[in-house]
């Protein structure tokens, strides 16, 4: 059985095999799923500073859920759905990520329809329901499943920090 450290090399490994393309150069949406993925992140940090926590864990339930069908454009595999951790264990094994990553994902996935509706909770709106931590951890997470796909530039490409890719 495989480590988490060689676990969490095995999925980075993986995926640069197919990221050193700039965005202009990929097939399909994968370009758009990406700059929108970043965005959301963006926006839930933006919503951290005002303290509309709920809006934080549920953007950042999007952009993980958008930047990994990001990955399934740029494989040319069609998916569906909303669980950014469904996602995830759906990628072909070449690409799936460690277990470890999967967890934080299913995390997110309880962001997705409480952090919006009143009457998922007893009573009071979801704002009532999500702290600063909440928040914290939900971007946390989600910058962790888009880490391999943000660059240190202004422009977005999908390749590794490495220095030798």
């Amino acid at each position: 059985m495989l480590s988490a450290v060689a676990s969490a090399k095995r999925y980075m490994e993986s995926l640069n095999n197919y990221i050193g393309l700039t965005l202009k150069g990929l097939a399909s949406r994968a370009s758009d799923w990406l700059k929108q993925a970043l965005r959301d992140l963006e926006h839930a940090k933006k919503s951290l500073e005002l303290g509309y926590y709920e809006w934080v864990c549920f953007a950042s339930q999007q952009a993980a859920g958008k930047a990994v069908k990001a990955l399934f454009q740029k494989l040319n595999i069609e998916i569906w759905g909303h669980s950014v951790s469904r996602l995830l264990q759906s990628l072909p094994d070449e690409h799936k990520p460690p277990r470890e990553l999967i967890d934080k994902a299913k995390e997110l996935d309880r962001h997705y329809i409480p952090t919006r509706y009143p009457n998922f909770h007893p009573e009071g709106a979801p704002m009532d329901y999500y702290v600063e931590e909440d928040a914290k951890r939900a971007i946390e997470n989600a910058e962790e499943i888009t880490r391999p796909f943000q660059m240190p530039t202004s422009s977005y490409c999908w390749r590794s920090r490495r220095k030798d890719i």
